[in-house]
């Protein structure tokens, strides 16, 4: 028997709702919040907002509603859902819903909560959360993104891509001059010999420079030649993005040239941290032994935690190595014993920031 609980999590990931087209997925999620208390509306630019609490401290639950790209047959197979977004990250944001639906029914909380499914996550714009982190100023955040049900997300790593473009004069390949696509190369070379010099002392991923070549093209009209590259760059806590920008910024020569672009420096909160002790007793109390993680990707905990400086931690079900890949898919178990974690660990956050008493 499907519980109301996973019937909201496969009807949300049933809507497809690729970057920028989040529209019909946000209303559905309005709708499913409102069904079960929680106060609910989409702001002007398509996140999706449900609050419950009237006083004390507030927390947000931020999650992204929007997908990678590729479709995946939505559908229930021994106690797995598989579909796009079952972990990434719709899985975790229903989850959200579905705590904070079991906290309202208890009538007033002492604590304020407000729930976002942002837009446009995987889009690498973040557009819904840096909306929001302009709009809110929380006394804690849990950002909703795969962690597993036992572990606790305290940082990711910052991102820079660079967009690199070489336009020459076009000429016989048998010729002494470089094409396009090797000037494109050259600099990809060069930026994997920067990354191995800083990285070679460094053991930790969380601690390196992470490059990946993401995409490369060319071109010619017969008179000029053409080549692009898109390069992602990880960053590690240890370096702010406009350190690598000034470091390998002239890699380009006098026909290539180099463009930064969706800049986000990494972010790690302390095992200290509310949220993260909060979460921690949680996990105990449903008989899991909690472990303190950090990730080689980024989120919008780099968004909004600059920005709010406040406790902050990422939490939610599912196993993030299956994030936009043609086999994603979420342990129907795993979801369901996420939101009694939540359900118990956010009134212990509440409790530890103050004026709220369990």
């Amino acid at each position: 028997m499907i519980t109301p609980d996973v019937q909201l999590l496969y009807d949300t990931v049933a809507i497809p709702s690729f970057s920028t087209n989040e529209g019909e997925v946000a209303a559905m999620l309005s709708s499913a919040m409102t069904a079960r208390g929680i106060t609910s509306h989409i702001d002007s630019v398509g996140n999706v907002i449900g609050t419950i609490g009237q006083q004390g401290p507030h927390i947000v639950l931020l999650g992204h509603i929007d997908t990678a790209p590729g479709t995946i047959p939505v559908r229930i197979v021994d106690d797995i859902l598989y579909g796009r977004g079952a972990v990434d990250a719709k899985g975790p944001f229903c989850a959200f819903i579905a705590a904070a639906g079991r906290l309202a029914l208890q009538g007033s909380l002492g604590f304020r909560l407000t729930l976002i499914g942002a837009v446009e996550e995987e889009y690498a714009t973040s557009r819904g959360a840096h909306y929001a982190a302009r709009r809110y100023t929380p006394d804690a955040c849990i950002i909703g993104e795969p962690s597993g049900v036992d572990r606790v997300t305290l940082g990711y790593k910052g991102r820079v891509l660079v967009d690199v473009r070489t336009l020459q004069s076009s000429a016989h390949s048998a010729g002494a001059t470089s094409s396009a696509p090797e000037h494109c190369m050259a600099v990809w070379q060069r930026i994997q010999e920067y990354c191995a010099t800083y990285n070679a002392d460094k053991s930790r991923l969380f601690d390196q420079y992470l490059p990946s070549l993401r995409q490369i093209a060319s071109g010619s009209d017969g008179l000029s030649d053409w080549a692009t590259a898109t390069i992602g760059i990880r960053l590690p806590a240890a370096r702010p993005p406009w350190q690598l920008i000034a470091d390998i910024g002239g890699f380009g020569d006098d026909a290539t040239a180099l463009l930064f672009r969706d800049v986000s420096a990494a972010w790690q909160s302390p095992r200290t941290d509310s949220a993260a002790t909060a979460f921690g007793s949680a996990i105990r109390a449903h008989g899991m032994t909690p472990a303190m993680i950090l990730k080689t990707g980024t989120a919008d905990m780099n968004v909004v935690g600059p920005r709010w400086q406040c406790p902050i931690i990422a939490y939610g079900p599912g196993d993030s190595s299956l994030d936009h890949t043609p086999n994603e898919h979420i342990m129907v178990a795993e979801y369901t014993q996420a939101i009694n974690v939540l359900t118990d660990a956010l009134p212990r956050l509440a409790m530890r920031l103050g004026s709220y008493k369990v």
